[in-house]
This record gives C-alpha cells, structure tokens and sequence, in this order.
C-alpha cells in the first residue's frame, strides 16, 4: 500500500474549459527550413530558380532569455464538472509518496481541493490520469517583464474529479458488498428515486412486514393445532379430503351394493332417455360386417377398444344392440376427451343425438371466460372425469373386467394416470396378456371390480406433488 505525504507545491494555475496558454517544449530543436538548398549547400533565391522578384528574409524576433528551473512540477489543473465561478478561493493540497526508492512511485501525486460544497480529487497515476502527460512534457513559464528574462518550470496537469461521498469505512464496504440486487436498487431509490419511487418502494416494504406477521401467525396457527389433534389425525384428515375431492370426478358408487353391476349403476352413466337416444346412431355398429370393420380398422375410425369389442359382438339382438349402444358412447366419449378448446355447438357432429352433445358440454367440459367470450374447454380434472366414465362403461360391456392398458394408449395417457383413477374406482389391478395384435400384449394391466370393495386411498400423484418453483 502506498504512502502519501503532504508537502508544498508551487502556485497551481486553474485552467477553464479546454487546456490553453501550455507551451510543449520538444527535447530536440531543429532550424526553421528556409528553402531548398544547392550544391554548395547555400539557400536558392527566388532568382535563381528563374522566378523574378526579391526574397526578403524577415530579422528573427527578439527572444527572451530563457532558463529552466529543476525541482518541484507546476500543477495545472482541469475540473471534469465544469467551469468553477471562484478559482481564487480554492485551497489546494498535495500528497506526493514516500516510497522515494521505488523509479516509478516515487513520481506518484495526488492532488486535493475543497469548495463550500464539493471535494475534487485529482491523480498522475492510476486509471484516471490523463494520457497527455505520459505523450508530451509541459513545461510553466515565468516572464519578468523588467529584466527580460524567463523562468521554465516542469508542470503537470490533473484532472479534478468531484469525491461525492466521504472515503467508506471497510466494514461499511464489505457490507455493502454483501447486500443484494434488490437492496442495492432499494438504497439508490431512496437516494435518488422519484416521488413515485419511493412511495412504491414503502408499500412494498408495508407488503413485506404484513406477509411476515401473516406467515408467522399461520404458523403458530399449525402448531396449535398440530399439539391439538396430533399428526396422525390431521394426516387422515388430509387423506379423506383427497378421497371427497376425487370423488367429485367420479360415477356415484354404491358401497352397499350386492353385486358388481350394482356399484355403479348404468343409469348413472346413462340415462333412460339417453340410452334410448343412442338406438339410431349405434345401429349402423350393430348391423356392421367383417369387410366393414376391416375397413374400419384400416382406417382407424374408432378407437381400438371399441374395434376389438366389435369383434365379439353378440347374436342376440337384445343384446347386441346393447353392446352396440355401449360402444357408440365410450368412443364417442373418448373422441370428445382429446379436444382441447370446444368452439362449434355440434362438437361431435350433426350424427350425435342433441340429448348426447347437451350431456358432454354439461357434464364433461369447463366454461372459461378468454377473449371477452365464454368457451368450453376439457380441462386436466374433466379428462380424468370422462377417463372414469369410460372405465365405469367399460366394466358394464365386459362383465366388470376391462384391458386398462388399451383404454389407456386410446385416451393417450399415461400408465400412473389411469391406474390412480382404477384405484379411486376401488378396481383391482393385476397384470394380463393382452389380445394378439394389439401394443405391448405382454405386459397388460387389467382392472376388475369385485366384492367387497378394497378401501379407498387416495392417488399417488395427490399424495407426491412435484415442488413448484
């Protein structure tokens, strides 16, 4: 770390604005070129370059003499700000370094001056010195007008640098240092900010304390009632809230029920005048022949669990309409899951009984308010409703045992999803060998309802929520 010592300087000259009236003196003189020479090294005249006229050669000025003087520089000083109204009423004083061994510090100056109202600071090293020193050499002249003679002095020139605030303690450094982005902001608001600023900034910092005194009373709160009721209650507690919130999204369930079909009732499902609404459209799949549903399947028309059932169509009529019926809603249910945004009235098409369509906007889609206008759309929650409805149906058409890994690739879930929705129906899972040709046909998932049904839990995705950032 250097030293600096203060010691006495000579008279320092205030230059305003620009630097004038400093004289850069060469360390080389060189005699003034007078014209071009001849062989006898004599200058040409005018005339002998076969120019008529006369050459006149003015007499050289009268020059002062002049002596150098070795020892202390002049200052000449600039202020960055601007031009200063009072320079006689600067005090001005400089600190020079102790390390007089050093070649190149001991050279080193740092001049100080003070106002009423601002510190300047001006340095010949570091950063900020001016390069001009380091490119010429400066000199001061004295002129004493009786005897003629001048006195040259070696000058430096610093550039004054306003000290806005006192030199920092290390201790207020470091902690500056330390602090944030947003406490830095915070701290130059309150310097500088405008009215407007500040008035946010002291909202934000009300925000901030309210939202503490808030979060501590929430959790004194807990606490109280954690002691109250203990862990393992509030834990069930939890538990049968996840059980009431997903069997929002669920066909009613009758636990008491004495038989598999009686769990979940077709009626819940369908309605009698809904069922009865299905006869036209589905009569086209109950008359439906080998090369038609060839054809079919080719063309992918219908879902693969409904392709696959329409094989094993049954010979009584009764019943093969039935199953038709059954199948027409369950692909058309799955149709309508993977539509996002409803925008037309028929979303299903002309074909869909108006009793159909009214039942899927009502039941199975969710009014959102966007662009000023009000749209349906199949929210997370109304997919994972419809998913439950078309396991319910499922189970009605294949004896209350049914392919989930099939319903699942149909409905482009995912394999935890449509198991935690199999659980909520109180299913049984084990695993299958699927049907030949169709995905994965060794590694099948099959849900069956029986008696007594398995305690309900609640989904593993209720239960592990990713952390939101």
């Amino acid at each position: 770390m250097d030293v600096f010592a203060a010691f006495s300087f000579l008279p320092i000259t205030v230059l305003a604005g620009q630097l004038i009236a400093l004289h850069s003196i060469s360390q080389k003189s060189h005699p003034p070129h007078t014209g071009h020479k001849g062989e006898s090294g004599e200058p040409r005249s005018r005339a002998d370059a076969g120019v008529s006229g006369v050459r006149l050669t003015p007499p050289p000025p009268r020059s002062p003499a002049v002596s150098v003087r070795e020892g202390p520089c002049a200052a000449q000083v600039r202020f960055a700000n601007g031009k200063l109204q009072r320079p006689d009423s600067l005090r001005f004083t400089v600190y020079r370094s102790q390390d007089t061994a050093h070649p190149r510090k001991k050279h080193r100056r740092i001049l100080v001056s003070e106002t009423e109202r601002l510190c300047y600071v001006g340095h010949n090293f570091g950063s900020e010195v001016m390069k001009c020193n380091s490119l010429c050499r400066y000199f001061v002249g004295v002129l004493d007008k009786n005897s003629g003679q001048m006195e040259v002095y070696n000058a430096e020139i610093f550039n004054m640098q306003p000290l806005l605030s006192d030199n920092p303690l290390p201790d207020d450094t470091k902690d500056y240092q330390t602090k944030s982005y947003r406490e830095k902001m915070d701290l130059c608001i309150e310097a500088f900010g405008t009215s407007k600023q500040k008035r946010a900034l002291s909202s934000r910092r009300m925000n901030a304390v309210g939202t503490d005194i808030v979060s501590t009373a929430v959790t004194k709160a807990a606490a109280n009632v954690i002691d109250a009721k203990g862990v393992t209650a509030l834990v069930q507690d939890v538990a049968q809230d996840d059980v009431q919130n997903i069997s929002a999204f669920l066909p009613p369930c009758h636990e008491d029920a004495d038989s598999p079909e009686h769990v979940y009732k077709f009626e819940d499902i369908l309605s009698p005048a809904e069922y009865e609404a299905l006869r036209v459209p589905a009569a086209a799949l109950a008359s439906i022949t080998t090369e038609e549903l060839a054809k079919k399947a080719e063309e992918r028309s219908h879902c693969s669990f409904v392709l696959e059932e329409l094989k094993f169509l049954p010979t009584d009529e009764k019943s093969r309409d039935h199953k038709a019926r059954c199948l027409w809603f369950l692909d058309t249910l799955i149709k309508f899951s993977r539509l996002k945004v409803i925008k037309k009235k028929h979303p299903m098409g002309p074909e869909c009984p108006h009793i159909i369509s009214r039942k899927l906007m009502k039941n199975f889609s969710s009014l959102t308010y966007n662009d000023g206008s009000i749209q349906n759309l199949i929210s997370a929650s109304m997919k994972a409703k419809i998913t439950a409805y078309v396991i319910a149906l499922a189970l009605h058409i294949n004896n209350f045992q049914t392919d989930l890994t099939v319903l699942q690739n149909d409905m482009k879930l995912s394999e935890t999803r449509i198991l935690d929705i199999a659980k909520a129906l109180r299913l049984r899972v084990s695993k299958a060998k699927g049907g030949p040709g169709l995905e994965d046909e060794h590694n099948h998932k099959l849900g069956t309802l029986s008696l007594p049904l398995p305690s309900q839990k609640a989904p593993e995705g209720q239960r592990k929520r990713r952390k939101m950032n």
